[in-house]
């Protein structure tokens, strides 16, 4: 029996495998230098920033949790013994139901803005930002694993500030409006924790920071109707009060609990404070956000 032909592969056959051929295969397996590979919103990168940010404050909770919580309840405490145990009102309440929920607010702002604040300006200072900038997330996804973060801190605080002041005598803490209370909490979380994105930008050192917040911060903190009506204050100084955008977020804030505030006592009144709290933050948050992105004493 004849042997079966066998099939003669010659060298022409195979293609040849050269440096251009090779360049070729890896342009097409790998973009070009510069393009951006992963398209559309990066989930996985901003939930890992968002995570990083939040166990890093929750790594030494008892400094950055109940040292607030505690610090702000002594001011209920000072306040409130100031006072005496008369029987004053104060919007037809008593005093300590009336300043409780400002206090609250009050610590929610401020450690939304000590949140915030330390970011970027700890990388700048310890020269790990780059472990910021590095990683494949855009400058809008970066600045909403911060902002978020610092929302995250804001709320726990507030959330142990209302329980100590629930458990605490002589103060009712009763929701006669949900919706001011949820609304005007995260507009003032939302609005302090841009601010300290753009105060981090700013600083070059922890003073700067320090000084954002003693002279900014603070003042408007306590001068913006949170131990006081505006309507005792003269006609100048209610004007400036309301100037101040902190004076709606708490007062709105204290209307979700006690249905009156300086703002007004019906949600028609409130309404109005609420959108334009939400205008501003869409207006400073595109303003942090142009700043994050030009670069500015970031990335010189």
């Amino acid at each position: 029996m004849a042997d079966q032909a066998q099939p003669v592969v010659t060298a022409a056959a195979e293609p040849r495998s050269g440096p251009a051929q090779t360049n070729e295969k890896m342009r097409k397996r790998f973009p070009p230098k510069g393009q951006p590979v992963i398209h559309g919103f990066n989930r996985i990168g901003l939930w890992s920033l968002y995570m990083k940010e939040v166990r890093r404050f929750l790594k030494v909770h008892t400094q950055t949790i109940w040292a607030p919580a505690v610090t702000t309840l002594l001011f209920l405490v000072i306040f409130t013994v100031a006072m005496g145990r008369g029987n004053r009102l104060v919007l037809g309440v008593p005093f300590a139901t009336f300043v409780a929920p400002g206090l609250i607010m009050m610590g929610m702002m401020q450690n939304a803005f000590a949140n915030s604040s330390f970011s970027l300006l700890a990388g700048k200072i310890q020269g790990t930002i780059i472990d910021l900038l590095m990683p494949p997330l855009s400058n809008a996804e970066l600045m909403i694993g911060i902002v978020g973060a610092a929302i995250t801190r804001a709320f726990m605080v507030g959330g142990a500030l209302a329980l100590a002041m629930w458990l605490w005598p002589g103060v009712h803490m009763q929701a006669a409006h949900p919706w001011a209370i949820a609304w005007f909490a995260l507009m003032g979380a939302t609005f302090l924790s841009l601010l300290g994105l753009v105060a981090s930008l700013w600083a070059e050192k922890f003073d700067h920071n320090a000084a954002v917040t003693n002279f900014v911060v603070a003042p408007l903190s306590l001068l913006s109707g949170t131990f006081y009506v505006i309507s005792n204050l003269s006609p100048l100084f209610q004007a400036i009060s309301r100037a101040n955008p902190f004076f709606y977020i708490i007062s709105g804030f204290r209307f979700g609990f006690l249905g009156q505030s300086d703002i007004g006592n019906t949600n028609h009144a409130v309404i109005g404070a609420a959108l334009g709290l939400g205008v501003l933050n869409l207006a400073f948050g595109w303003g942090a956000y142009r700043l994050l992105k030009s670069g500015w004493k970031l990335k010189s």
